[in-house]
């Protein structure tokens, strides 16, 4: 799997990476076409959850939310191998943070950032924010297991100055950037399916009750850190704007599992407005027949 990695689909995917934007969106029309309807990739999923979140007006309005979500998805995929070969000028071009003075503005008062966000719109683009922030930014993930295609991954994704802290290192890497008094800007998308156990919080989501993830908010107060919701705006084809909400400057103000319903609250919104952006795929709702009764 190594060789294949490195001699095959590396230099592959660096090609698709330069290939102007008008060529990649042609493969992406055609691959957008072989998932929804040749491969069929996950469509049992995506109808069930945009049925359970009653997001659609009708089962017309449902197949044509459906339809548009698939050829976003095609889309985010090739523009992912972009970030390979994009210049910092292009890049800061087509993704950009409306606000970006509330960064500003914490970092005066010597003050790191955590950003709540979620898998809607252009989510990966978020990579570059380096570019608009004076906080250092990091991305929390989980690592693949093959580490062939880890490394290919992070080498796309790292070229505009982000990191990516493994998922089992994040509370380390905080506390080393506390103690050597560095600023960061955490972020992650908290919308993905909680696993169950004895202290998940149950809240509904797109009226459907689920496991959702409280860690942002724990860390947040645990260390004082302002949290802020970042909403993804797509304003089309590879262009994507940022408008930065500042939930709470100062979170141990907040009862338990407040900020996170607010994030939760936020992100209802926007995807209602805009369903097909959303990341549907995921199963969000695998676990919604084990929600507590009370």
């Amino acid at each position: 799997m190594k060789f294949i990695t490195h001699f095959i689909i590396t230099p592959l995917l660096i090609f698709i990476s330069w290939l102007p934007f008008r060529v990649l969106y042609l493969i992406s029309d055609l691959f957008y076409y072989l998932l929804y309807y040749v491969i069929k990739y996950r469509r049992k999923v995506v109808r069930k959850n945009l049925e359970l979140s009653k997001v659609a007006k009708s089962t017309k309005d449902l197949i044509s939310i459906e339809k548009k979500f698939y050829r976003h998805l095609a889309d985010v995929f090739f523009e992912m191998f972009k970030f390979y070969s994009i210049s910092p000028k292009e890049m800061k071009r087509r993704f950009y943070i409306e606000n970006p003075e509330i960064f500003y503005e914490l970092e005066k008062k010597n003050k790191s950032v955590m950003f709540m966000t979620s898998h809607y719109g252009g989510f990966e683009w978020f990579l570059s924010i380096n570019y608009h922030v004076p906080q250092l930014p990091f991305a929390v993930y989980t690592p693949l297991s093959n580490k062939s295609l880890e490394s290919l991954i992070k080498k796309f994704r790292l070229r505009h100055g982000s990191k990516l802290i493994s998922r089992y290192e994040a509370g380390s890497y905080i506390k080393k950037q506390i103690k050597e008094n560095k600023l960061f800007l955490y972020g992650m998308a908290a919308d993905q399916s909680a696993q169950i156990r004895s202290i998940t919080y149950w809240k509904e989501f797109l009226g459907v009750k689920v496991p959702v993830f409280t860690g942002s908010e724990r860390i947040a107060k645990q260390h004082d850190i302002p949290v802020v919701f970042g909403k993804v705006v797509k304003i089309k084809r590879g262009h994507y704007k940022v408008v930065v909400d500042l939930i709470s400057e100062f979170p141990n103000e907040y009862k338990d599992y407040q900020i996170t319903d607010i994030y939760i609250k936020k992100l209802e919104k926007q995807i209602r407005e805009i369903p097909e952006y959303y990341y549907w795929t995921h199963n969000r709702f695998k676990h919604k027949d084990k929600a507590p009764k009370n």
